[in-house]
């Protein structure tokens, strides 16, 4: 007769009678560990614009999701149940935004039904027993959560998706890297000299 810890097996957050248990780490060493998460967001023309214009109404649109997307990777183990808070040893959100067409009229190669995906990355580097992709993935959702809250005055038809794990690396499953060379932004980045992307 199959048991709950038999249906369970596998998934490090059951016990053996399928009760829900935070992970016990202390026999773990501490160790280097990063992880990259994207995701995008799609918005308007006239969205696209005034972000890269500076004049949405509720001010600086990037800068505030980028504070807001570090501030909840931070805040990680709050918002998921059986995460562990973790000390980072950085965090950093950027952002890829695409060229905005000169006219409706002109051919615009991203997406001909008019919207422009502007995509996010939250890379986090620790030396822990655990993490980080929870906090990358966290990171990177708020941030483009807060881009929606900043311009849905102007564009509620904003679409959210594609959010995933692009990379991690240390920690006792290794190196992952997702098919397709997306482990880190691979075109040009806002944020400042200092934001250069991720090879």
């Amino acid at each position: 007769m199959e048991t709950e810890g038999d249906k369970n097996r596998g998934f490090t957050h059951f016990d053996s009678q399928g009760n829900a248990v935070m992970v016990d780490v202390s026999a773990k060493e501490p160790s280097a560990r990063t992880a990259v998460a994207k995701g995008c967001i799609a918005v308007n023309r006239q969205t696209l614009r005034a972000i890269r214009e500076g004049r949405a109404k509720k001010g600086d649109v990037l800068g505030v999701a980028r504070i807001a997307g570090i501030l909840a990777a931070k805040r990680t183990a709050e918002l998921i149940p059986l995460c562990h808070p973790l000390i980072f040893d950085t965090c950093t959100i950027d952002f890829h935004l695409p060229e905005v067409p000169a006219s409706a009229d002109h051919p615009d190669p991203l997406d001909q039904a008019g919207a422009r995906p502007i995509e996010a990355a939250c890379r986090v580097q620790l030396t822990g027993k655990t993490g980080a992709e929870m906090e990358a993935l966290t990171g990177v959702s708020i941030a483009l959560l807060t881009i929606y809250d900043m311009c849905k005055a102007m564009d509620r038809g904003m679409k959210i998706g594609n959010i995933r794990l692009c990379e991690k690396s240390g920690g006792k499953s290794g190196r992952f890297i997702r098919p397709g060379g997306e482990g880190g932004l691979n075109a040009e980045t806002e944020g400042g000299p200092d934001r250069t992307g991720y090879a």
